[in-house]
């Protein structure tokens, strides 16, 4: 059993109070900017052990009556189908998937919204498919001189000229497939039109990282900027919560640089500016529901090391840089851990080592670390899995889960007639098998029945893995690390 460092009953309690309180403050009306992932959280799940990844959503269905989600979009991200990096599906194709999701755990979604919008062909036609599929659409402008220009911004030639979007409960959720995709700016639009139509309402920020109150280089914090090294985000102490109230507090680099601009335009709105400091904004509540901090400082470092090598075979596919490996570095040293800190690397590069092809490693809750090898059967991948199965299920390691029998004719199905090069068995090729094989083996039945106590672990691979057996291994709940390097010298690699 994994240790806990994290109360999360405790969180959804606090958390939906807490955005219940900031409605009342502000008249009964709150546009709230709902940062990271909604659904899947898994970066928080395994930084604050003890959190669920569908906690957020969790939160938000006890205030379901009283809330309405509106998903931002950027048409040019429409017109460049951009893709989420993890799960490979583009912004619109996402928004839909989004959609779908918050209606099946009984949310309301109100509208989807168009930012930045200059009558990109891509987008019109975006917007009218969610038409034709019953959905409210609303665009808002692209502005000359955002954010610095504020008369510009505060005037009928700024937000005047954007849609006002229609809503009619009193929290709503501003949210969207991605980062950069226009929630802010839809929110302070809406707070310039709900100005307009003598609608009092307010604007919060819900971002769960960095938590603002534990230490600037406490490691959950720390992961936060390792998650984000690509964005070149930093943690910082707010200076204007210092300013105001004496405390130290942590923020980070962007939401500092824009508060003054936000505070100008909240004052040309209100009157005054009701936030003396960009963490004023916030509602997050996670940093006072860790309960053990020890064992959040450990999950936290381990996804440092994890964030590390991901960083570094990002930079070997040509899709990473060096100043974002250079940078988890210093972060790991930040918090005096390095490679060595995570057992299961060494223990896959010296099976490797021993046997001259790929392998890798698994770490068992009780710190046993087992390996698997690669053979003229199975990768070493699909080896490990079965290797760990048996050991749940407490079989020899000289018993044989699948019979050759079975994976000789799936191996020449995949090179005779289906055109690979490759005839060993991904990890849910073998998994099929095993299912099979559990029919009428009990051993193999055994072992199929361990299968979800593979989630939360730790693995490594002495290379970097198929994109097939990475989203198994993902499914699965496991957490891997690849060394930087493939197992040939061919240029393309699937």
């Amino acid at each position: 059993m994994s240790k806990i460092g994290f109360d999360n009953d405790k969180y959804l309690d606090m958390q939906s109070k807490h955005i219940m309180e900031r409605i009342n403050e502000f008249g009964g009306k709150l546009y709230l900017e709902f940062g990271g992932k909604l659904f899947d959280d898994y970066h928080a799940s395994r930084v604050l052990p003890g959190f669920k990844p569908d906690s957020k959503i969790r939160m938000l269905k006890q205030l379901k009556d009283k809330t309405e989600i509106v998903i931002a979009i950027k048409a040019g991200d429409i017109e460049r189908n951009k893709v989420r990096g993890d799960i490979g599906i583009t912004y619109d194709m996402d928004v839909l998937r989004l959609i779908d999701a918050f209606t099946n755990n009984g949310l309301y979604v109100g509208s989807v919204v168009l930012t930045q919008f200059a009558e990109q062909p891509a987008a019109i036609a975006y917007e009218k498919k969610l038409q034709a599929l019953g959905l409210k659409t609303y665009r808002l402008y692209r502005m000359q001189g955002y954010p610095s220009n504020i008369p510009m911004i505060i005037s009928e030639e700024g937000f005047g000229k954007n849609d006002y979007i229609e809503t009619t409960r009193p929290l709503v959720v501003v949210t969207a497939p991605g980062p950069g995709s226009g929630k802010m700016v839809t929110c302070l639009s809406q707070l310039y039109h709900e100005q307009k139509h003598g609608v009092k309402a307010g604007y919060a920020k819900f971002e769960t990282f960095p938590i603002w109150n534990i230490p600037l280089n406490h490691p959950v914090n720390l992961a936060y900027e390792a998650a984000t090294a690509d964005l070149n985000d930093v943690n910082m102490i707010d200076p204007f919560h210092l300013e105001a109230y004496g405390k130290t507090v942590v923020n980070y680099n962007r939401d500092v640089e824009v508060f003054p601009v936000l505070k100008s335009i909240f004052e040309k709105i209100w009157g005054k500016c009701p936030y003396q400091s960009p963490t004023d904004m916030g509602v997050n509540m996670a940093g006072y529901c860790i309960c053990d901090d020890e064992v959040a400082k450990q999950a936290a470092s381990q996804e440092i090391i994890r964030r590390y090598y991901e960083a570094k075979c990002a930079r070997r596919k040509g899709e990473g840089t060096d100043s974002a490996v250079e940078k988890i570095e210093l972060l790991m040293e930040k918090a005096s851990i390095s490679v060595s800190d995570r057992p299961v690397v060494a223990a896959a590069n010296i099976r490797s080592e021993e046997t001259g092809n790929p392998a890798t490693a698994m770490e068992m809750p009780d710190g046993t670390v087992i390996t698997g090898k690669t053979s003229t059967l199975l990768g070493s991948s699909s080896a490990l899995i079965l290797n760990t199965l048996k050991y749940f299920a407490q079989i020899d390691d000289s018993v044989k889960l699948i019979s050759p029998e079975v994976i000789e004719p799936i191996m020449e199905l995949k090179v005779k007639y289906l055109g690979n090069h490759n005839p060993l068995l991904h990890i849910d090729e073998i998994l099929i098998a095993l299912s099979i094989e559990a029919l009428n083996n009990e051993a193999a039945k055994k072992a199929y029945e361990q299968l979800p106590k593979l989630a939360g672990l730790d693995m490594h691979s002495s290379v970097i893995l198929s994109q097939t057996d990475v989203g198994v291994l993902k499914k699965l709940g496991i957490h891997l690390t690849c060394e930087a390097k493939y197992q040939g010298k061919k240029l393309y690699h699937n």
